[in-house]
């Protein structure tokens, strides 16, 4: 991973022109909202996401959640995407600080470059939140995501159960290295599946920068190393699902091996629905905006957040205060909880092929 390097403001200033294709912002009157309290909006939110290529969440459903909650809090923001680029990110939270923006809140692409920025954001008073993944070494005034240890705990109790008791080799295939939250799945999946003693893992590889077109390639070797005796697959996310099923297509083995996965993207669902993978993990995207934005508003108005969870920084060797969600374990018996919810619409989860799918599982 690129890491931060040193920007002059006229650098910074002509390379935000260059990423405003990939921002939005707003501003609205200075009223409550939000925060709680009838406090006014003393400053400007600024919001960095990471990138368009791990996962299309970022853009198809934090984005506009965001945008709906500030506007609706009549606070002036400004979101941008990084594109996957650390150097971006840090140009980018260099211009937003230097445009006033008073709290900042970031998704890391790694915890170096990301506790970089916090640190210059601090030295100019902003205030900083770490949204989804945790910054190690970093100094955020407060972290909001999903509890990502229960994340795995999901993913390794659906291999599990998917697997029903038959003796099984399986291979784990990780998120990216520089990725806490991807830690944390790993630790969490390996907590259930390490107990159980039908399960043998017999390979585990990490995928760097959650490339979908890497864990093609990773996963191919994993399974010719296996010499094609893999019996289930954890897959991090719904994106390395879907690179390990056209691996397992290729071969005539999809629907017979057991896939994890996590997101519930429209792809993912539409693999729960066909039986080429065995779950997915829903993290609503509006109720972590959500969360997001009560914290930011909070901070701008000058009020305390209320995080009542703890996350462990050991590199940082401080806990920090933290909103934590609880996330929901998706099969093909409750893919209905997540088109409730307007994380995906039924639309485009059952359109085409899928449709008497979606007809077969009562949705």
């Amino acid at each position: 991973m690129n890491r931060v390097p040193s920007m002059v403001f006229a650098v910074v200033v002509g390379a935000g022109l260059v990423l405003s294709g990939c921002s939005s912002s707003g501003s609205g009157g200075n009223s409550g909202g939000g925060g709680g309290g009838d406090a006014k909006a003393q400053g400007k939110i600024g919001v960095i996401l990471p990138d368009t290529k791990s996962s299309v969440r970022w853009e198809s459903k934090d984005r506009p959640a965001l945008e709906e909650a500030f506007k609706a809090a009549g606070v002036p923001y400004t979101i941008q995407n990084a594109e996957g680029s650390a150097d971006n990110m840090a140009t980018i939270a260099d211009g937003m600080i230097a445009d006033g923006v008073t709290v900042l809140a970031i998704v890391n692409l790694d915890s170096d470059s990301g506790a970089s920025i916090q640190q210059k954001a601090a030295s100019q008073g902003v205030k900083t939140i770490d949204y989804d993944r945790l910054t190690l070494g970093g100094s955020a005034d407060v972290y909001v995501s999903f509890d990502n240890n229960t994340v795995g705990q999901l993913q390794g109790q659906g291999l599990v159960d998917c697997l029903a008791g038959k003796p099984s080799n399986v291979v784990f295939l990780n998120g990216s290295p520089t990725d806490n939250n991807a830690t944390l799945f790993t630790a969490g999946a390996h907590s259930v599946v390490d107990k159980t003693p039908t399960v043998k893992i017999v390979g585990e590889q990490s995928v760097p920068d959650w490339d979908n077109d890497k864990a093609v390639s990773i996963f191919e070797q994993m399974n010719t190393a296996a010499d094609g005796r893999i019996d289930g697959v954890y897959a991090a996310n719904d994106g390395l699902a879907g690179s390990v099923i056209s691996i397992l297509e290729k071969n005539g083995r999809a629907g017979q091996v057991p896939v994890t996965g996590q997101d519930a993207t429209v792809e993912g669902l539409q693999n729960v629905l066909a039986g080429t993978q065995c779950m997915t993990v829903y993290k609503s995207a509006k109720e972590e905006a959500g969360a997001l934005a009560k914290a930011a508003i909070a901070l701008v108005k000058g009020e305390s957040v209320d995080a009542p969870g703890k996350s462990r920084d050991d590199k940082g060797n401080r806990d920090v205060p933290s909103v934590l969600l609880t996330p929901k374990s998706i099969t093909k018996t409750n893919v209905d909880v997540v088109l409730s919810d307007g994380g995906q619409s039924k639309d485009e989860v059952c359109a085409g092929q899928f449709a008497a799918m979606c007809s077969a599982a009562g949705l």
